[in-house]
């Protein structure tokens, strides 16, 4: 991580996560990830890839008393994971290592959830800090994300993730025969815009139907016209409040 950390305001402020000023960054798609886990008070959580922590520590704002754990690749991404649940005042494990060959302490482990923001671009797409390349680049397959996230699910537990609307079917692909009860939430910035986001939560071991959800829409203009926030409600409540997307049947 070549910058120093600044400090970033999550949730209207409620959370404030340091996050490198040159590097990496996340942003509104891990408050949207944590916002789409089902997750509730006394279960288990994993995030693969979990950076400085945003998406897990939103969720853990969101819903008091969950056992949370992250991992991440890279050692300083880690640090600043751990110390930003320190200084939010939520509990989390956070370990380092890499999910291609999963760490000893979490091989033996299930877990309710499992959450992740997988790299968008290709692995040779430039970035100008290493620590934010590797955070952004698909070095290891979507695929094998997936992988790892049902291996490590308790039987019928859930598998949330985000990315790119384009890779939709890979990731169908990918959860294939292991994973059912399937609901898609496509993402669009404006209204009557193509999706640019996903969300996939997916149930290991369910046989239920797909379900395909109408857009959830982040601004209420048709451009963007000036520099103020112009957010939907809907977007509002997730992003400022902490509000739940409930993507889950009953």
């Amino acid at each position: 991580m070549a910058s120093e950390p600044r400090i970033d305001g999550f949730l209207g402020g409620r959370l404030r996560i340091a996050q490198p000023a040159g590097g990496y960054r996340a942003g509104a798609d891990a408050v949207m990830l944590a916002a789409a886990c089902p997750a509730e008070a006394g279960q288990s959580v994993l995030e693969l890839g979990c950076g400085a922590g945003v998406a897990l520590l939103c969720l853990g704002a969101r819903v008091p008393g969950l056992d949370l754990t992250g991992l991440e690749l890279q050692e300083p991404y880690a640090a600043l994971a751990r110390d930003n649940a320190a200084a939010n005042g939520i509990a989390a494990s956070v370990l380092t290592g890499d999910l291609a060959r999963m760490p000893g302490p979490l091989r033996g482990q299930g877990f309710d959830h499992v959450i992740a923001n997988p790299p968008y671009f290709d692995a040779g797409t430039p970035a100008p800090d290493a620590g934010r390349g590797a955070a952004r680049h698909e070095d290891t397959p979507l695929s094998q994300w997936i992988e790892a996230g049902l291996r490590r699910l308790k039987p019928f537990g859930w598998l949330t993730l985000i990315h790119r609307a384009e890779r939709l079917g890979a990731i169908l692909s990918a959860l294939g025969a292991g994973a059912g009860q399937i609901t898609i939430l496509p993402v669009s910035a404006r209204q009557g815009r193509p999706a640019g986001r996903v969300i996939v939560l997916a149930r290991k071991g369910a046989r239920a139907p797909m379900r395909l959800l109408y857009p959830f829409i982040m601004h209420e203009k048709p451009s963007h016209l000036s520099d103020g926030e112009d957010l939907t409600p809907a977007a509002c409540a997730v992003l400022r409040k902490g509000a739940p997307l409930n993507l889950r049947e009953g």
